[in-house]
């Protein structure tokens, strides 16, 4: 099944299509990752990270390839979550590679966009920029399902006291 993702960019969906077509990677469209499914914040932090450094003339073609992969991986069995956020770019590392020729600079995106919770040190302007991207991400994704709940919350609130005020 092709799917092409809905940011209407063709240079962006040129760069993006080969990785999200492929099976492996449309799996991660079954993950939950902070409120959001790790395959749609997979696609955010590609499209912002492409955005950024096409602006500042950099290197956004493997930058935008990075930024996609930077979370292909699969939950560990037996892994507590706060190991797996420490090792969990190693094995995004894996999967990318195994499906997917790596760059020098993806391979670097991938492996130090923990930064500073994993060690490794991002290298390259595009990985600190992907770092950065993610982070943002991260926190918009977590507090727009935060923000969801609490809406779901009043909502039922709302409804209990309209119920209750009406008797």
């Amino acid at each position: 099944m092709r799917i092409r993702y809905s940011y209407e960019n063709e240079e962006f969906n040129n760069i993006i299509n080969p990785i999200m077509n492929e099976a492996t990677f449309q799996g991660l469209m079954q993950i939950t990752h902070h409120g959001v499914t790790r395959y749609n914040h997979c696609m955010r932090v590609a499209f912002y990270t492409y955005t950024v450094t096409k602006f500042l003339h950099l290197n956004y073609y493997e930058a935008t390839r990075g930024a996609l992969l930077h979370d292909f991986f699969y939950d560990r069995e037996g892994k507590k979550k706060k190991e797996m956020l420490v090792s969990h770019p190693k094995y995004a590392l894996e999967m990318a590679k195994e499906h997917f020729d790596i760059s020098g600079i993806e391979e670097d995106i991938i492996l130090s966009h923990m930064f500073p919770v994993a060690p490794r040190v991002p290298r390259y302007v595009e990985s600190w920029i992907v770092d950065l991207v993610d982070d943002w991400a991260g926190i918009y994704e977590k507090v727009y399902s935060v923000r969801k709940q609490l809406s779901q919350v009043c909502s039922f609130m709302f409804l209990f006291v309209m119920v209750f005020l009406s008797k």
